[in-house]
C-alpha cells in the first residue's frame, strides 16, 4: 500500500512536471510567435504595397507550421483536437492537347508557373490564412495573460491556452461549407471526365465494331441482289453469310449494352450481376453477399464495373487463379472486397484501371485502399459511405422521451399567452395612453409593478418559445451524433 501511494506519488510529479515543461515551452513558443508575427506583417507589407509576391508563400507556408505545432501541444497535453481547416491543395495543371500550359488566360510552356499561381489563389484566397495571421498576432499577449495559470496551474493554464487556439484555428462553419463546396466541385469534375471517357469508349466500340459489321452485311446484301438471278446459289452462301453477321453484330450490341448498364443489375441488383460477372469469369471465383437492401442505381453500377475491372485485372494481369469477392456492409456503408492469388504489384499510382476505379466511387464519397505486395496476394477494398441508409435516414433516429415531448408541447401551447396577450400587447397599450384594462393583468396593478410585469411576461413568454424551439434541436443533434 505504502509503495503505491508512492508509485501514484511518483507518476502525478512526473506528470505534472511534463505539463510544467510544456508550459514553460508554451511560453517560449511565444517569444517566437513574437518574432514572426513581426517578421509575417512586413511580408505583408512588402507583397501588398511592393508587389513582392514571392514572399508570401513561404511565410504562410511557416505560419502553418507554428499552428500545426500548436495543434499538436492542444491535443497531447489539453487533450482537445483542434482540426485543420485548410482547403485542400489545387491539382498540378493538366497539358493541353498542343503541350502548353494555361493559368487563367495566359498560356507557358512549362507547368511551374501555372502551379506556382495556382497555389498562390489557394493561400491567399483560403480564409484558414487570415485567421492565422490574426492569431499570430494575438497568441504572444494572450500568452501573456495566461502566464500565471500555466506557471501555477499547469493543467489549467494549458487547457485554457487549448481553448484560445480553437477560437481562431478551428474551421468555422462556413470553412466547414467551402470544404464540402470544392469536394463537391472536384467530384463533379471526376465525375464528368469519367462520363466523357465512357461516352468515347462507347463511340469508339460503335465505330470499329458494330459499324463496320453493318457496312459489311450491306455490302454482302447488295451482293446477293447482283447474284440472286445469274447465280443463286452463290447469293445462298452470302445470305448464310450475312446472317452470321447479323448474329455478330446482336451479340456485339448486347455486349456493348451490358457494358453500359446490365439487364441483370437493373433487375436483380448487385448480388446478383456480380454473381454473373463470376459464372462469366475464366477464373475461379467466390462470392459472398449480405446485404440489408439494395442500394440506389449509380451506386449499383458504379461498384459493379469497379468489380469487374478488378475481375478483368486479375485475369489479365496479375496471372491470378482464384479470386473471393466479399459484398457487405459496416451499418449504412456499403464495402465490397477482392482478393486474389495473383502476382500482386497492383499500384493505383501508375494509372492502371484502379484509376478509373477510384474516380466512379469518388463520386459517391467512395474510397478504394489496395494492398498488393510483390507476389501477392492483391486484395483491394472499396467502401461506400451512407448509401444503405434509405431516403430517409433520419427516420431511423429514436423518439424523444415523453417527458420531453411533453414540456415541448406545453410550451409551445402556452407561450402565447404571457407573450402577446400579457406582454406585447399591454405594453403597447401602456406606451400609448389607452387606459383600457380588461384582462390585461399588468394594467390591473399598482403603477410601479406594471412595467416590471410586462417585461416580465415577455421574458417568460420568449423563454417558453426558445425552450420549444431548443430541445427538439438539440435532441436532434444529440441523436444523430450517436447513430
Amino acid at each position: 500500500m505504502y509503495l503505491g501511494a508512492v508509485s501514484g506519488s511518483v507518476t502525478f510529479l512526473h506528470t505534472g512536471g511534463m505539463r510544467f515543461r510544456w508550459a514553460l515551452a508554451v511560453l517560449a513558443k511565444a517569444i517566437i510567435e513574437a518574432v514572426a508575427a513581426v517578421v509575417a506583417l512586413v511580408c505583408l507589407a512588402l507583397v501588398f504595397c511592393l508587389g513582392m509576391v514571392f514572399l508570401f508563400p513561404p511565410m504562410v507556408r511557416t505560419v502553418r507550421r507554428l499552428t500545426g505545432w500548436t495543434r499538436r501541444l492542444a491535443r497531447v497535453h489539453a487533450g482537445m483536437e483542434i482540426a485543420t481547416p485548410y482547403l485542400p491543395e489545387p491539382p498540378p495543371p493538366v497539358q493541353l492537347a498542343d503541350g502548353w500550359y494555361r493559368s487563367s488566360r495566359t498560356l507557358y510552356r512549362t507547368p511551374r508557373i501555372p502551379a506556382w499561381n495556382d497555389r498562390w489563389k489557394w493561400m491567399i484566397g483560403d480564409p484558414a490564412t487570415w485567421r492565422d495571421l490574426l492569431w499570430l498576432v494575438w497568441d504572444p499577449f494572450v500568452t501573456v495573460v495566461l502566464a500565471p495559470a500555466l506557471l501555477v496551474a499547469p493543467r489549467i493554464g494549458l487547457r485554457a491556452y487549448a481553448y484560445w487556439c480553437r477560437l481562431l484555428l478551428a474551421p468555422t462553419a462556413a470553412m466547414r461549407l467551402a470544404g464540402q463546396v470544392d469536394h463537391l466541385h472536384r467530384v463533379r469534375s471526376l465525375a464528368m471526365d469519367t462520363q466523357a471517357a465512357e461516352m468515347r469508349r462507347i463511340e469508339r466500340d460503335l465505330h470499329d465494331g458494330t459499324q463496320a459489321r453493318l457496312v459489311a452485311l450491306g455490302m454482302t446484301l447488295g451482293a446477293v441482289e447482283e447474284l440472286v438471278d445469274r447465280n443463286p446459289e452463290a447469293a445462298k452462301a452470302l445470305l448464310a453469310k450475312a446472317r452470321d453477321t447479323s448474329s455478330d453484330t446482336l451479340t456485339e450490341l448486347r455486349r456493348l449494352v451490358r457494358g453500359i448498364h446490365p439487364p441483370i443489375l437493373a433487375e436483380r441488383g448487385l448480388g446478383d450481376a456480380v454473381r454473373a460477372l463470376a459464372m462469366d469469369s475464366p477464373l475461379k471465383v467466390d462470392v459472398e453477399v449480405e446485404l440489408p437492401q439494395r442500394p440506389q442505381a449509380p451506386v449499383e453500377a458504379a461498384v459493379y464495373f469497379a468489380v469487374s475491372e478488378l475481375l478483368a485485372n486479375a485475369a489479365r494481369h496479375g496471372n491470378a487463379e482464384h479470386v473471393g469477392i466479399d459484398i457487405s456492409h459496416n451499418e449504412d456503408d456499403l464495402r465490397v472486397t477482392v482478393v486474389d492469388d495473383g502476382v500482386g504489384g497492383a499500384d493505383p499510382s501508375r494509372g492502371s484501371g484502379l484509376v478509373g476505379i477510384e474516380r466512379r466511387l469518388s463520386a459517391f464519397d467512395g474510397v478504394l485502399a489496395v494492398s498488393s505486395p510483390p507476389g501477392g496476394p492483391t486484395t483491394a477494398t472499396m467502401s461506400v459511405p451512407t448509401v444503405l441508409s434509405g431516403p430517409w435516414p433520419w427516420a431511423k433516429l429514436p423518439k424523444m422521451p415523453r417527458w420531453k415531448l411533453a414540456v415541448v408541447i406545453v410550451a409551445w401551447t402556452t407561450a402565447w399567452l404571457p407573450m402577446f396577450p400579457q406582454g406585447i400587447v399591454p405594453g403597447i397599450m401602456k406606451i400609448f395612453g389607452n387606459e383600457d384594462k380588461v384582462w390585461f393583468l399588468a394594467l390591473h396593478l399598482p403603477e410601479p409593478w406594471q412595467w416590471p410585469t410586462i417585461i416580465a411576461m415577455t421574458v417568460l413568454g420568449t423563454g417558453l418559445y426558445t425552450l420549444g424551439f431548443a430541445l427538439p434541436a438539440a435532441y436532434s443533434e444529440t441523436s444523430r451524433s450517436s447513430c
